[in-house]
Order: C-alpha cells, then sequence, then structure tokens
C-alpha cells in the first residue's frame, strides 16, 4: 500500500507540542542551531522552533582543489534524533546552503543520502577489511534517540565560489503513530575555512607510486569515526597510504607472505617540509603480510613514525615506518627532502606502505584531519577496483588493474583523489 503523502505542518502540530511540553518540563531551551566540533558558536536562525533533529559539523569545513581541478570541501554532519524511541524520523533530504544567500551548494537525497549516512556504530554497515559497504537502505530513517553522521563531500565547479559560511536544511517527516508529520529545519551555521592548505612536497623519492584510502570515497580513511577522550574524531579525513609500483604496476613480486617482496619495504621517507621533529616512536616490529595484525594498543596505531610541526597548528605525520631505521630525533630540525626514514610495516599495517597526513595536533590520537596539496605530481593512471590495504597481497597477482585516469598529467597545488596512480 502507498504511503499517504504528508501533509506539510508547523511547529504547533500536536507531535511539536508534545516535544515542546517535554522540553519545556525538562527545564531546557532548545534553539534550532548551535557550536559545532571545531566551530564558534553561531547565532540561531531567526524564529526559534523545536527540531526532531539536532546537528553538529565535527571539523572547520576546509576547500581544497583535487587532481579534477575542482573544489572539495569534506566533512561530517553529527546528526542526533530528540524524540522518543518509539517515534523514528524519515530524512529526506539535506540541502548545503551558502548562508548568505540561501542558495544550494550540494544535496543529498535519495540513494545518494542513503549511502552517505549511518548510526555512529556502524561506519561500514555490511563490510568486512576486504568489501565496500552495499547501497544503504532508502529511505534514511533515523530511529528515535539515535545518533547518525552525514558524510558530506561537496564538489564545487571550477570557478565556483565557496561560500564563507554553510547552513544545512534538513526536511523529511516524523513518522508518528497517528501518521508522518513533516518537518524542515535549518541547523548548523558554520563558516568554512580562510585557510590555504599545506602545499607540500612529495613524502616518497621520485616513481610511481598508488594513492590508496585518500579521499573522497567511502574509505576506511574517510570515514574512520573514532571515539576518542569523551569525544568523536575523524584523525584520518585526508590521510594517504602510499605504495611503490613497478614498471609492470606490480606492488609485490613473488611471495607476499615475505616483507622484501613488497616495492614499498624500505623505501626512503622523506620530509614533505622544513620543521621541528616533535614526536618519534621507534621499536615497534613489522608485521608478517598478508595477515592483518590484531588491533594493536592506541599508543602503536601507526606504528614506528615521525611527527615534524611544520606550522602553527600544523603537524605531518610519516607512519608505518621500519624498526631501527629512523633517522631523526625529538626535537631535530629536519629540511624539506631530508631521508626521515624506511617504509615498514609495523603498527595497525597489513603490507608495507607509508601513512602520510598532516594533523592539527602533535599526537595521533586525538587530532583533527586537515586537508593539503602537492606542490608537483603526474596523474599516469586509476585503480577502479575497491583495494585496501589489507587484502593488497592477497590478490591473485601483485600487478593494480591501472587503467587511463580522465585527470592525467601534471597537477600544481593538488590533492591525489582515491586510487590514483602518479609520479613524483
Amino acid at each position: 500500500m502507498a504511503e499517504r503523502e504528508p501533509r506539510r505542518r508547523t511547529g504547533r502540530s500536536p507531535l511539536f507540542r508534545g516535544l515542546a511540553a517535554a522540553v519545556l518540563a525538562a527545564g531546557m531551551l532548545v534553539a534550532s542551531t548551535g557550536p559545532g566540533y571545531g566551530t564558534d558558536g553561531a547565532p540561531p536562525v531567526p524564529g526559534a522552533q523545536f527540531t526532531p533533529l539536532t546537528a553538529a559539523v565535527m571539523t572547520e569545513p576546509a576547500p581544497f582543489v583535487a587532481t579534477d581541478g575542482k573544489t572539495h570541501i569534506s566533512y561530517e554532519l553529527l546528526t542526533t534524533s530528540a524524540l522518543s524511541e518509539s517515534t523514528p524520523v524519515r530524512l529526506d533530504r539535506v540541502d548545503v546552503r551558502d548562508a548568505r544567500t540561501h542558495q544550494v551548494v550540494g544535496s543529498l537525497s535519495g540513494q545518494v543520502l542513503a549511502d552517505a549516512a549511518n548510526p555512529v556504530g556502524d561506519p561500514l554497515p555490511g563490510a568486512d577489511a576486504y568489501n565496500p559497504a552495499p547501497p544503504g537502505p532508502t529511505p534514511t530513517v533515523i530511529q528515535g534517540s539515535q545518533q547518525w553522521v552525514i558524510w558530506i563531500d561537496l564538489v564545487l565547479d571550477r570557478g565556483q565560489r565557496v561560500p564563507k559560511v554553510l547552513e544545512h536544511h534538513l526536511s523529511g517527516a516524523v513518522l508518528a503513530a497517528a501518521g508522518p508529520s513533516a518537518f524542515e529545519e535549518t541547523v548548523q551555521i558554520t563558516p568554512t575555512s580562510r585557510a590555504e592548505p599545506l602545499n607540500l612536497g612529495a613524502p616518497v623519492r621520485p616513481g610511481t607510486w598508488f594513492s590508496s584510502e585518500s579521499c573522497c570515497g567511502n574509505t576506511h580513511h574517510r570515514r574512520g569515526l573514532g571515539p576518542i577522550n569523551g569525544r568523536f574524531y575523524v584523525p584520518q579525513r585526508f590521510a594517504i597510504d602510499w605504495y611503490r609500483v613497478g614498471e609492470q604496476g606490480q606492488t609485490w613480486e613473488g611471495d607476499p607472505a615475505r616483507l622484501d617482496s613488497y616495492l614499498s619495504y624500505r623505501q626512503p621517507v622523506v620530509a614533505a617540509a622544513g620543521g621541528r621533529v616533535v614526536e618519534v616512536q621507534d621499536g615497534i616490529a613489522d608485521n608478517t603480510p598478508p595477515i592483518t595484525p590484531p588491533v594493536p594498543p592506541i599508543e602503536d596505531t601507526v606504528g614506528n613514525h615521525v611527527t615534524v610541526k611544520v606550522a602553527p597548528g600544523r603537524y605531518v605525520l610519516y607512519a608505518h615506518m621500519k624498526p631501527g631505521s629512523l633517522k631523526v630525533r625529538k626535537g631535530d630540525r629536519v629540511e624539506p627532502g631530508q631521508v626521515l626514514g624506511l617504509i615498514g610495516n609495523s603498527g595497525n599495517s597489513t603490507t608495507p606502505h607509508l601513512h602520510f597526513q598532516v594533523m592539527t595536533t602533535a599526537e595521533f590520537f586525538p587530532t583533527d584531519s586537515p586537508p593539503f596539496t602537492f606542490r608537483k605530481f603526474r596523474v599516469v593512471g586509476q585503480v577502479e577496483p575497491r583495494l585496501w590495504d589489507d587484502n593488497l597481497g592477497t590478490q591473485p597477482t601483485g600487478v593494480l588493474p591501472i587503467t587511463p585516469s580522465p585527470y592525467q598529467g601534471l597537477h600544481h597545488a593538488r590533492y591525489p583523489l582515491d586510487r590514483e596512480v602518479l609520479v613524483f
């Protein structure tokens, strides 16, 4: 039986009168917006209303230009139902708008919304270490009292202006026992970052490299929601796993159970920018590939690593390095291109690679993950299938299925997109 088309109602419906009464009885004051993660408090939208969903932005949305030549803004909207467990909310549409003009700059609805939203305790529903998640169920229904994360990846065309302030317009229906009641709410007004992303040199020696798990698809970096010290973070949002690629497209040769079969193993790690070493960890043994290791203690997650402070509030992490190969100590000053150590397979790593990212703190946990770009590289291809570093060594051969990329050629001050093959 087809669902009856909901009639648009105002906040004066019985449902909202009940919600208002419950809120007032509890002595709470509710506004339609509030401060989010990593943002200053924003003024509420004129005309206060009770809203079935609340929302918070988990980072300051920061624009960057990728190899497609377009400006991307990738961040998260943490959404919570304020209703009882017995009252679900059907979320039909999320519009991201320029708060000044209210012009829509990006929308999520239907299957796109379903694939970009999930409960916080189920970050990759139906996925495992070897396969991406299946399509999300539609429509998107948030159960009462549940908290969901909506993964927002805006793509602005060339020349399109980046809004100075964003607002988020949610619409759908409260699925009450008496029937659906339509709602609309404007939530979480938040400024976009005015800071330019760090423009870095290569973190590895010249050659062909595979950029695995980079932004902006459904990868464990992009969608790695971490509950740390009592709040949520996305500490690897823009991290990239780098794998060395040979002339025939191979990432390993011979026996994939041997570390030295991997072309990445013992490759030099070099400073992508000058700065001061603020953290060094060494002495963690390499894992035997391609067996997924047990989850290490939180302090050993990134294995042997070097962290370099390169600017105020900006730190560069070089992780999963070979034990005994680190060539710097805490407090050392490093220059761009200086060798820091060798690629290994330590920490939470299955096959040898360099985990590379920019952080807002000297520690990996907790931190935020801002975007960055590389000064110069050439795209030579792409890999269509979803290959995770956990199963790279379990493929029939070590040869990547490289196909032509629509973005082939030389790039300057760009961020490499997921699964691109490029030459530094």
